[in-house]
């Protein structure tokens, strides 16, 4: 949730203004992933004061600026205090080190003092940005507390600038004693910490370089050579470049989007890996937790070989172009998506036996995952949606049992996971917390671990035995639109790859095959109902509640659809599954109440043709979703609204069904005021419990 940038600019001249625009350039690249208050850090002076024969080695303490509501109130407010201070915005630098944060608040309400940086006093020695939870803050304070600190902020953070400084003084206390280095002083402040984080240090006693480090909370390194001249492939200690003076920009995010705009070359920081860029070098340690205090010294762990890879995305990806709102573009998006998911993976020759479905990342474990005993999918909000329209399918095709799980559910349980289980995790950044911990929890049982995720390097992909990515392409708008509908035809792909052994129900996977190859026509047909959906919007405005129901494969399209429409349009909409009508739901049927049944030619078509006679009988305000030319039979005294859909296979109907539903939790959102790309209360990825 919480969004981290940093920024460090290596024998370059770059002015102070130029810095700051590309720190706060970088928040407003993370904006999307949902927060409340943001801050930055820079430096007022940056190298030691050659004094004659002396070199004076005290540093002015580096600058923090925090405030709460949006980025642009951040900026507002730093330009306020750089014209009241002495800050000359145009003196130019050679290396400077700034952070920045994006703070989504979880412990302390919204306010400049909860927000990131966090510092470890008035002197500002030390200086964190923070992604995640600190579990064990509290008995770390009352520590502190006992050793003289003083906490100012409600947050879980402060502990960790506090505990380096802590780390810092103790062991340069005595005369004689060495010199701790920046990455010792991180490396032991991890010791303590317990809990998922991101970080990254910002010290005035280490002028001009930066510590990063992580455990749980996503967090790359991008490296942009200004003589260009580095190969992509090579890693860190062949990396002579960085160590020989050669200008430089560095940069660390939380999130690939705020570093494609400067380079493509990046690094993902792995679990436990501390990074610490130092004289335009860049040194990799591995975090050993076994390894404490030998005699009193501080253990410094080897340094470890990585090596950078690129970023397979685009500027434009991450830009609206044509269109007003990310979430617009995004939903416009999906035909080419989908053929972006599915390129490459579907094979359809001259005959019927040539085709089939090539998984790359799944194809070795294809023999495991026949011979299990049930398949769990496991993931939360859109992407347990997403799970749940695949399932059918799945079953049908494979012969196995499929069981759904919401991750946090999951673990509340304890749920039983077997060794002869095959576990999907779904979760479209790859860094979804509760799903992480199911992930776990699922491989501590011997299951065979399968990730679903859009997020190439993520945490479920590279912890997972084997996975598909879903290929989506950047998502920016909160509300997942195209990751959903790619989530389900990757799975429809997984069904037809795990049965491609099977010779029963061969022509059904063929029409399936032949389903997907024209799926993007479907769906660029189906979003020429866009000026309808907006129409019916203006109707439902003033509406308070959203009633949507489905059955069978369109369950999930129910729960989906009202799902979008609770995101971002704030107005109350339920999911419910048609079967279940007359146990409930039906007491809320009048003539005021709008209702949605998605009612299109699959197996449950006649079941949902008496929903909609029962809900008309009692007067219900109907919004009929049903394929083209069914209107007459869904609707035949023509008294309920009719939204008319291109057929495609049964299992891929969810597919088509959500758009509108879509389009209507856009249109809604926009005809109210409201923040579609960012809604309240809400981040694109939920990397905190």
């Amino acid at each position: 949730m919480c969004g981290i940038f940093a920024y460090l600019n290596y024998n370059v001249n770059r002015e102070r203004r130029y810095i700051l625009e590309v720190l706060f350039n970088g928040l407003r690249r993370l904006e999307y992933r949902g927060y409340d208050s943001a801050g930055i850090s820079i430096d007022f002076a940056l190298s030691p004061l050659d004094s004659g024969a002396s070199v004076v080695t005290t540093f002015s303490r580096p600058l923090v600026f925090r405030k709460e509501g949006n980025i642009e109130s951040l900026v507002k407010f730093v330009y306020e205090e750089v014209a009241a201070s002495e800050l000359n915005l145009e003196e130019s630098f050679t290396v400077h080190a700034g952070i920045a944060h994006t703070r989504w608040a979880t412990h302390g309400e919204p306010a400049p003092r909860n927000s990131h940086p966090q510092t470890s006093g008035p002197e500002n020695d030390f200086v964190v940005v923070h992604n995640g939870v600190i579990t064990n803050y509290e008995v770390l304070k009352e520590t502190l507390v006992r050793h003289g600190f003083t906490f100012e902020s409600d947050t879980d953070t402060e502990v960790i600038p506090k505990l380096a400084k802590y780390v810092f003084d103790r062991a340069n206390e005595g005369e004689g004693e060495h010199i701790i280095s920046f990455s010792e002083v991180v490396l032991e402040v991890m010791r303590h910490l317990d809990g998922a984080y991101a970080l990254i240090f910002k010290s005035r006693h280490y002028p001009n370089e930066l510590v990063a480090c992580k455990r749980g909370g996503p967090l790359l390194l991008g490296v942009k050579e200004l003589t260009d001249d580095v190969g992509s492939g090579a890693s860190f200690p062949e990396f002579k470049i960085l160590k020989n003076g050669q200008p430089k920009e560095l940069f660390f995010s939380s999130d690939a989007n705020a570093l494609v705009e400067h380079t493509k070359k990046v690094l993902v920081v792995e679990d436990g890996e501390v990074v610490h860029v130092k004289d335009g070098g860049v040194t990799i340690l591995k975090f050993d937790n076994d390894k404490g205090k030998n005699q009193g010294v501080l253990c410094r762990p080897a340094s470890v070989q990585r090596a950078l890879s690129i970023l397979e995305m685009e500027v434009e990806q991450i830009n609206k172009g044509k269109y007003e709102h990310y979430m617009q573009k995004e939903i416009h998006e999906q035909p080419e998506s989908l053929r972006t998911t599915m390129r490459g993976r579907l094979i359809r020759g001259g005959s019927c036996k040539a085709k089939s479905v090539m998984l790359g990342g799944i194809k070795d474990h294809l023999k495991t995952v026949r011979r299990s005993r049930r398949i769990v999918f496991i993931g939360c909000g859109t992407s347990y949606n997403a799970a749940l329209a695949a399932r059918p399918i799945l079953e049908e095709l494979s012969g196995i049992p499929v069981t759904m799980e919401i991750a946090s559910d999951l673990l509340d349980r304890q749920g039983p996971i077997y060794r002869e289980d095959t576990a999907v995790f779904v979760s479209q950044s790859g860094e979804t917390a509760d799903t992480l911990q199911a992930l776990e929890y699922a491989l501590e049982n011997g299951a065979l671990c399968v990730g679903i995720t859009n997020t190439v390097g993520s945490a479920i992909a590279r912890n997972t035995h084997c996975g598909v990515h879903i290929n989506a392409g950047a998502e920016i708008g909160v509300a997942s639109t195209k990751a959903y509908t790619s989530q389900i035809v990757v799975m429809a792909m997984l069904a037809l790859a795990i049965a491609d052994d099977t010779i029963s129900n061969q022509p059904r996977r063929e029409a399936i095959i032949d389903g997907l190859f024209d799926l993007p026509n479907k769906v660029r047909e189906v979003l020429e109902l866009d000026q309808e959906m907006k129409d019916l919007a203006r109707q439902l405005i003033d509406e308070q509640s959203l009633l949507v129901f489905g059955r069978g494969y369109n369950y999930a399209t129910a729960l989906e659809g009202a799902l979008k429409v609770k995101e971002v349009a704030l107005m109350h909409s339920e999911g419910i599954l048609a079967g279940e009508m007359k146990h409930g739901p039906l007491a809320l049927v009048d003539e005021n109440l709008p209702i949605v049944v998605i009612a299109t030619r699959d197996a449950c078509f006649s079941k949902q043709q008496s929903v909609i006679q029962q809900l008309h009988a009692r007067k219900g305000r109907l919004i009929v979703m049903c394929s083209k030319g069914d209107a007459a039979s869904v609707c035949p005294s023509g008294s309920c609204r009719v939204i008319e859909v291109p057929q495609v296979e049964d299992c891929l109907q969810p597919v088509i069904n959500v758009i509108p539903l879509q389009l209507l939790a856009y249109h809604l959102t926009v005809l109210r005021g409201l923040n579609v790309d960012q809604p309240r209360n809400l981040a694109k990825s939920v990397t905190t419990q």
